[in-house]
């Protein structure tokens, strides 16, 4: 996700610094909200831009942008400040514009896509929903399925070096198999909670990776929903919970380009 008019992110100790005059752009919200009173990146005072019925919040880019743990936060305080007045679109660290003209003409000619885009996210958060292999239970998985308990016994009977690699890797893939299974399982009984939802990466580890766009309203309910299902599925899926979060993955500050352009 990128601010509009921007000029991507700097981020590492190689990165190049920002043009003379650049804006570090920390989300964009409603006209008339109050400007955050936290200090921003490398310490720098937030003021807001506005343009056509909307607002960006912005510091004065620092000489070179790197994701230190202080400025990570200063970013992620600027936004609760703003998110705690009303709906923001959320831009992610280390997001920059070049020139205040040229930030405050994108908020005018995209005004009512991100007037949209606010409204769709207006008494929202977002949580994100986390679920990785419990390969402690093995065992019982072996005493539940007739293949792999045919192969334990055979691999008991005649114990060998390739045996026991292929008796474990086919346990293993039991494992991500099952776990993957209950993923699926969660999200189904978690989405209809939700307003939206957008999974994320997983891998043979982390088999489950969804965020969830939710009515703050709900967010109680949400949470007592993904405790039953840990307490349910805890042997083979271990749940974890983040948020509440800016709504970073339900928002997409640029409308779509026209056909034919």
């Amino acid at each position: 996700m990128t601010a509009p008019a921007t000029t991507g992110t700097a981020v590492g100790a190689d990165a190049p610094a920002p043009a003379l005059n650049a804006l570090y752009v920390y989300g964009i919200a409603p006209a008339g909200v109050r400007t955050p009173r936290s200090p921003g990146v490398d310490g720098a005072p937030v003021r807001l831009l506005t343009e056509s019925g909307l607002c960006a919040a912005v510091s004065e880019a620092p000489p070179r942008l790197r994701p230190r743990r202080r400025d990570l936060l200063a970013h992620q305080t600027v936004l609760d400040e703003l998110a705690a007045q009303g709906p923001v679109l959320p831009m992610r660290f280390a997001v920059l514009s070049p020139r205040s003209d040229t930030l405050l003409a994108q908020l005018r000619s995209d005004a009512a896509h991100l007037a949209e885009q606010l409204d769709g996210v207006r008494g929202c958060v977002e949580l994100n929903v986390k679920g990785t292999v419990v390969p402690g239970h093995f065992a019982d998985l072996v005493r539940r399925d007739d293949k792999l308990r045919s192969l334990a016994l055979r691999t008991r009977r005649r114990p060998d070096y390739e045996a026991n690699v292929r008796l474990g890797e086919a346990i293993a893939l039991g494992v991500r198999r099952e776990a993957r299974r209950t993923a699926r399982e969660v999200v189904d009984e978690l989405a209809p909670l939700a307003v939206r939802t957008v999974r994320g990466a997983t891998d043979d580890e982390q088999v489950l990776n969804v965020s969830f766009l939710l009515r703050s309203a709900d967010e109680a309910r949400f949470r007592e929903a993904v405790a039953a299902r840990a307490r349910a599925c805890g042997d083979r899926l271990a749940l974890a919970v983040t948020g509440p979060l800016p709504c970073y993955s339900f928002v997409d500050p640029h409308p779509a380009t026209p056909a034919g352009r």
